[in-house]
């Protein structure tokens, strides 16, 4: 680690290339996954509230937050949405990449985890990561589980859920105090925690920004590092340990009926065996 920078922050921020939030799903022609050629593809939404979270902190405390690295594992093609992230504010960018073939069967929770646990191996060669901003869960598999795992796997404190993140110094540096709100059943949870620590985001944190063009530019020439599963030692330790048997869509609902009274309506509800 540089001296210079031994009390300054490094923001990691994972994300994710799934379909966009606007496309209807389809399953695919094999029945075990979902049709994605032809599709449009984006950043998670989640992740998208990560990297501006990061972007935020350091526009607010311009002298800790030292660099903003986002790292997404997929196909070659997930440099798309590193690529949208360095546009929005982030510094660099690093993939994992996985054949495509490969990520057909998608990586599971466990398995990026383990990734993303020996990518923040990799960044403290140069820097260590303090701080590690993820959307609380993929819009494609809603495990809501990478965050908690890497917690553990790190031996990190974390504050999931997140509608708001503070730090309690004006200056913060390794080692601050942040207080998180948290979204939970019933309410709000406030929960205190130090540096290094993992955050995962909520809707309510915040509404992420659009990239504009001369970022849109200028975000091709910030460097993106490249690792393989290899690189990491981790050919085996990532392969999933769950198989999918079938995917389908749900069945069409059907269409309702009108009664007369409620006498009506009880008898319907009695036939179909609801009361």
């Amino acid at each position: 680690m540089r001296p210079s920078l031994v009390n300054q922050i490094r923001v990691l921020v994972p994300i994710k290339r799934t379909i966009d939030y606007a496309v209807k799903v389809r399953p695919a022609k094999d029945g075990k996954s979902i049709e994605t050629a032809g599709v449009k593809m984006s950043m998670n939404p989640f992740d998208e509230i990560a990297v501006e979270e990061a972007v935020r902190l350091r526009e607010k405390y311009k002298e800790a937050i030292t660099k903003i690295t986002v790292v997404s594992v997929g196909p070659p093609k997930s440099a798309d949405v590193i690529r949208t992230a360095l546009a929005m504010g982030a510094d660099d960018g690093i993939i994992v990449e996985v054949p495509e073939k490969t990520f057909a069967d998608p990586l599971e929770p466990l398995g990026i985890s383990k990734i993303l646990q020996e990518v923040v191996k990799k960044a403290a060669e140069e820097e260590e990561v303090d701080l590690i901003i993820m959307g609380k869960q993929a819009i494609d598999d809603d495990a809501s589980q990478t965050g908690q795992m890497l917690a553990g796997l790190l031996n990190w404190p974390q504050a999931t859920y997140a509608s708001k993140l503070e730090f309690l110094d004006d200056k913060p540096t390794k080692g601050s105090v942040a207080q998180v709100t948290r979204e939970i059943d019933g309410g709000l949870g406030i929960v205190k925690t130090k540096l290094p620590f993992i955050l995962t985001t909520d809707l309510r944190l915040n509404e992420p920004r659009y990239a504009s063009l001369p970022n849109i530019m200028k975000a091709k020439k910030k460097p993106m590092k490249k690792y393989t599963l290899k690189d990491l030692g981790l050919e085996e330790g990532a392969k999933p340990r769950l198989e999918t048997l079938k995917v389908e869509e749900p069945p069409k609902r059907q269409g309702g009926a009108k009664v007369a009274d409620v006498d009506e309506l009880i008898s319907k509800l009695q036939e179909a065996g609801r009361i």
